[in-house]
């Protein structure tokens, strides 16, 4: 970028090219986002004041975003937040980013929570928060107790459940999968969107998932290894006819089923998400048998 004067206009036009040339997703949009986040304004704004000119200091800034982001830095990082189930949650370098298709995961929780009366819940792997919060958020009466193995994401969901004010229902526990809970809980929903990435898979993913935390993403040789617990633990915590949702990868469907089946589940199924890509397992406890031991 030049001395010259640089209004919003010439700016977004100018980083669209250059993100383009470069190859970064979504090229024009990103180059809105993070002039948004510097201005401090919503991107609607930015086409009431096209002929603004940027003043040195925001010229600096926005210049430094482009920087990370072209080294492959995500734009969510960037920007601190990620909109999930129309709420703002804070994301950084210590959790996944929440995708749109783990919305879907949330809505088949919702399907089976009751709209008035208590229930309980688990989130299981649960990185920022956005699952459990956003359960918690939808059913007033819900309480929900999330895990996750990295002491830095129960650090960032707790900070996100005080945020967005469901913190007197949602508990966060640090530990391995189920390994947190005490001896008697017991749930109505499990919901996982544990690592699903085969380990070998993991280098050529983009530059900007491979920022993310790999203990979030590396699912081991096969990619099941997560998956394979959490089915096979998970009816020892859930209540009769409880229903277990799992997210996985797009290829994994078959086998993630044969596990539900082999461990007892009823009404095994997987399910696609919009792209019509197989995303979703699930998988309902017996209603006679009861919690396993």
């Amino acid at each position: 970028m030049s001395s010259e004067t640089w209004t919003i206009r010439r700016v977004l036009t100018w980083t669209t090219q250059h993100f383009e040339k470069r190859q970064v997703d979504a090229p024009r949009l990103t180059a809105e986002i993070l002039l948004s986040h510097v201005l401090k304004t919503g991107r609607v704004r930015l086409y009431v004041d096209l002929d603004r000119p940027l003043s040195k200091e925001e010229l600096s800034a926005f210049r430094a975003l482009i920087e990370r982001r072209l080294s492959g830095e995500p734009t969510q990082y960037l920007t601190g937040t990620r909109e999930f189930y129309n709420r703002a949650f804070k994301v950084d370098a210590r959790v996944l980013i929440p995708r749109p298709e783990t919305e879907l995961l949330v809505e088949a929780a919702l399907r089976v929570l009751p709209k008035d009366a208590p229930a309980r819940a688990l989130d299981v792997c649960t990185g920022s928060g956005c699952i459990a919060i956003s359960l918690a958020a939808e059913r007033p009466q819900l309480s929900v107790t999330a895990t996750d193995l990295s002491p830095d994401a129960c650090a960032l969901a707790r900070e996100n459940a005080e945020t967005l004010k469901v913190s007197d229902r949602v508990t966060v526990l640090q530990g391995d999968l189920f390994s947190p809970l005490p001896p008697d809980a017991r749930f109505h929903v499990i919901v996982s969107n544990p690592p699903y990435i085969a380990t070998h898979e993991i280098a050529g993913l983009s530059a900007e998932v491979r920022r993310e935390p790999k203990l979030a993403l590396d699912g081991g040789p096969d990619g099941l290894v997560a998956l394979k617990r959490v089915v096979s633990e998970a009816r020892k915590w859930l209540e009769p006819g409880g229903l277990l949702a799992l997210e996985m990868g797009e290829t994994q469907g078959p086998a993630v089923l044969e596990l539900l089946r082999a461990a007892g589940y009823e009404d095994a199924r997987v399910e696609k998400d919009l792209e019509r890509r197989e995303r979703m397992a699930f998988g309902t406890q017996p209603a006679a048998s009861g919690p396993q031991g």
